[in-house]
């Protein structure tokens, strides 16, 4: 009889062996994380996507506790809901799910949402969590949402500037008929003083309609630079003598279709408001280069179309904008400036005059360091139309070799995390450039460290990069910033590091990662 048992009894193990293997697939073929754990806490399973998603290695994540991937506020209030589910039924996730925020390996943190669901194994129970990255969806809706904020205004303005005009016409006309009816000199003289309030206001509803894209625009072809060294002729007279004033043209620019008034005037715009951020002096440079866009282009939240465009950036070294004032920068009437020293138009009509030419606005500012505002205007001979995306390499080109990644912005250091894991790296990444010099100096097998070069702190990028070429030369390092390269203070700093200005595309990167690291001893 035991003999008969032996086919049945192997046909058993073997059809465990493939339910196994069936569910290992399974786990790996997910693209969400899941892990599975015990009522202690303790990881029994987890799935690939988990340990890309915690940047932990499975082996790593097996047989630890669950709490590591929380917060430690989390982490602490995790074993108590447990027991109360439990003994009591009680459910706060199970079934229902939640946003909550994750810990990754290297500290790191970011928004996911997780589902669980339980089981019970060998007369214990088990939990299946199932958690989802959500960084790239907040990042989309915090785009959106100030799209649809301004978007209003600009409805709300648009609506105000035209009823504006309306009395503005009525008065101009009942003027003009009084000027004509004739008159003493004090009541001409009153007249025409009210004529040029009047003009006045005229203006002030013509950037209001420029703002809410409903001004009447006359675009002809333009030579980008061409009219960028038309206004710096003009601005030379108007700035103060104690603002530098640099230019930097590239050849053969794009050809743009543009209202040449209107983008003297903007230029004009931004260069004020450039020289009022810099009451003690400083440096005003103009940039024009031609800009190709694909899918890659990520660096910004504002969603570009991909496409070929003619940017055009004004930088200063000025007090700079906190991140408050820089989310409401582009509203009309929102000014920084003392009282009687702005109108807040300034900046919202070149936002306006911009979207209405078919183009964009992104704004990087750093307190204490200064602003770069560029515009980007679309190619006239169809720069709007979809272009191929640049060869990139195959995440082989990376080898595994390890990548410190060092930004203050959380939501620009997750993407620019990803952007180099993809290209076949390693990451760690570090929110100060304190905390990536101790990771440096715990750490022997960085190849390179990829760091913004302004920085909170006692230690800036550019500090971070003067360290690591005299103490350990061995590590490559590339710089990435907002501000052009001509803004940047890169004197001194051993070896030289590049500068690669965001937003780039991943194909930039790439070709810049390469550089440095070719060039590294």
């Amino acid at each position: 009889m035991p003999s008969s048992h032996r086919p049945e009894a192997t046909g058993e193990l073997q059809m465990m062996d493939e339910d196994a293997a069936l569910l290992d697939a399974l786990l790996d073929a997910a693209v969400d994380a899941i892990v599975v754990a015990d009522a202690k806490g303790r990881i029994l399973r987890v799935n690939a996507a988990a340990g890309t998603l915690f940047r932990q290695s499975l082996d790593r994540m097996l047989g630890g506790s669950i709490s590591e991937l929380m917060t430690p506020d989390m982490a602490a209030r995790h074993p108590g809901f447990v027991e109360t589910y439990l003994a009591t039924g009680n459910r706060r996730i199970i079934g229902t799910g939640r946003d909550v925020t994750g810990r990754r390996g290297d500290g790191t943190t970011f928004p996911m949402h997780i589902s669980v669901g339980r089981t019970d194994i060998a007369g214990g129970p088990v939990f299946i969590a199932i958690m989802h990255d959500l960084t790239r969806r907040l990042i989309a809706e915090e785009a959106l949402m100030r799209a649809q904020r301004m978007d209003a205004i600009g409805q709300m303005t648009g609506g105000i500037a035209h009823d504006f005009n309306n009395l503005l016409t009525i008065i101009v006309g009942n003027l003009e008929l009084m000027q004509m009816a004739g008159s003493d000199a004090k009541t001409a003289e009153l007249i025409e003083d009210a004529m040029s309030a009047a003009e006045m206001g005229a203006d002030l509803t013509s950037r209001l309609l420029l703002f809410s894209r409903k001004g009447e625009l006359r675009p002809e072809p333009l030579d980008l630079g061409l009219a960028t060294s038309d206004a710096l002729r003009l601005l030379r007279r108007t700035l103060s003598a104690r603002i530098t004033v640099e230019k930097r043209l590239v050849d053969d620019i794009w050809p743009v279709e543009l209202d040449p008034v209107q983008l003297q005037t903007a230029i004009i715009n931004l260069a004020l408001n450039a020289q009022d951020a810099m009451p003690d002096g400083g440096r005003l440079r103009l940039e024009v280069e031609n800009i190709t866009v694909d899918d890659d282009h990520m660096a910004q939240t504002v969603p570009f179309p991909p496409g070929r465009y003619v940017r055009l950036s004004v930088s200063d070294t000025g007090i700079g904008m906190t991140r408050d004032q820089q989310r409401r920068a582009l509203e009309p009437f929102y000014t920084t400036k003392p009282p009687g020293k702005g109108t807040g138009l300034g900046l919202s009509m070149v936002y306006g005059y911009v979207g209405q030419s078919g183009g964009h606005l992104t704004l990087y500012s750093e307190v204490g360091k200064g602003t770069t505002v560029s515009l980007y205007f679309p190619r006239s001979d169809g720069g709007a139309a979809r272009v191929p995306t640049q060869d990139t390499p195959s995440p082989a080109f990376g080898a595994r070799r390890v990548v410190l990644v060092v930004e203050d912005d959380p939501a620009v250091r997750r993407l620019s995390e990803q952007r180099i894991a993809a290209l076949g790296f390693d990451v760690v990444g570090a929110d100060n450039a304190q905390d990536a010099w101790e990771i440096l100096t715990a750490r022997d097998d960085v190849a390179l460290v990829f760091t913004d070069l302004v920085m909170p702190g006692t230690m800036t990028g550019e500090d971070l990069a003067h360290r690591i070429g005299s103490e350990r030369p061995d590590v490559a390092v590339l710089l990435t910033s907002g501000f052009s390269g001509g803004m940047a203070n890169l004197e001194g700093i051993e070896g030289a590091p590049q500068l690669l200005r965001k937003p780039y595309r991943q194909a930039d990167l790439a070709a810049a990662v390469e550089a440095v690291l070719t060039r590294a001893p």
